[in-house]
């Protein structure tokens, strides 16, 4: 996996991100937890480090 760099503040994360809008409640029913923890956990191991988590997606929803 690509990197680059976000901002000016040296950061950087992989050129591929993951939303995760659909993972709480935006496109109907949320779907099953454990299929969004089995996805996030693989996108980690294909080496995704950025995951757009707006706070808008809640409200405050946590996997």
């Amino acid at each position: 996996m690509q990197n680059r760099e976000l901002g000016k503040g040296g950061l950087e994360v992989s050129d591929l991100g993951l939303g995760c809008m659909g993972m709480s409640f935006a496109y109907g029913p949320a779907p099953d937890k454990r299929e969004m923890i089995s996805l996030i956990r693989k996108a980690v191991e294909l080496g995704v480090t950025f995951f757009n988590t707006a706070e808008l997606y809640g409200p405050f929803t946590q996997l």
